[in-house]
């Protein structure tokens, strides 16, 4: 009988592998070169996969013999080198770049895309300690995602504050997804309704958009040549119940990674989101 994969294993190895194609071995010439940039991008898509701290992937790797032979560690980074390397302003880039590459790799060929976001919490604290405390939700941070619908791997992300309308995320989200595939149709909710967002995927993408409208006159009428056509006929001709697959995603995702983000900064946040959603890809 075939041996399973470790999962843990697959991630670490993978995220070597890309993270080797995208930083150079070390940050500077004169650096103590104790560990490579890969390594250390290894190490934090781990801690991401794990909802760890800095502190805690670190004793985890210290328990685990073969994920450090398999990150070719000879020694352990302390925590505060992977916090510095975390803080640097290229890695949301990178790991941009990674996403693509896996898409590239495994499913550039797919159609059909799904646009979506969800809010990930900065604190751990319950609902029930939060409502009894007195404290209101004033903000968290917001993962709008691309996934496509076939393998559901995510072809791009914007990480920012909310709440706030989606339309906000849209056009960098979909810039992003321009330059990784050219699918045939996109799939959204209501909270990317507008007619520039149509516009923008029909006449200058040539993709088919399929966004339900959200409705704002008393007479029930929609404004807009593309907007006037999302009917409930034409939506699920389409196929519009397959923008299923990113709640799925996002689901997933939650259920793998955590809904609670362990940074505190800003930077560190959006860093810590993007990483739990490459993490997530490579574990699928």
């Amino acid at each position: 009988m075939k041996e399973k994969s470790n999962i843990l294993l697959c991630v670490a190895s993978l995220a070597l592998q890309l993270g080797r194609k995208y930083v150079t071995p070390y940050s500077h010439p004169k650096s103590p070169q104790k560990f490579t940039q890969a390594q250390l991008l290894a190490c934090l898509v781990l801690r991401a996969y794990l909802k760890t701290t800095y502190r805690g992937v670190v004793e985890f790797l210290e328990t685990s013999e073969a994920l450090r032979q398999r990150l070719g560690l000879e020694r352990l980074p302390h925590y505060s080198t992977l916090k510095r390397f975390a803080d640097r302003s290229e890695v949301l880039r990178i790991i941009d770049r990674m996403l693509a590459d896996v898409i590239q790799q495994f499913a550039a060929n797919e159609t059909e895309v799904a646009l979506d976001s969800t809010g990930l919490e900065t604190t751990s604290a319950s609902a029930h300690f939060q409502t009894r405390s007195g404290r209101q939700r004033s903000k968290y941070v917001k993962l709008s995602v691309c996934v496509l619908v076939g393998s559901l791997l995510p072809a791009g992300l914007v990480v920012s504050w909310g709440p706030y309308n989606d339309k906000r995320e849209a056009r960098p989200l979909l810039t992003k997804i321009r330059e990784v595939l050219q699918p045939q149709r996109l799939f959204a909710d209501k909270g990317y309704d507008a007619e520039w967002v149509h516009e923008h995927c029909r006449r200058d993408w040539q993709v088919e958009s399929w966004i339900p409208p959200a409705v704002h006159r008393s007479d029930g009428g929609v404004n807009g040549h593309f907007r006037s056509q999302m009917t409930v006929e034409a939506l699920n001709q389409a196929g519009y119940g397959r923008r299923w697959a990113v709640e799925s995603f996002m689901s997933g995702l939650k259920r793998t990674t955590g809904a609670a983000l362990n940074a505190r900064h800003e930077k560190s946040l959006f860093v810590e989101a993007a990483l739990r959603v490459l993490a997530y890809a490579l574990r699928r």
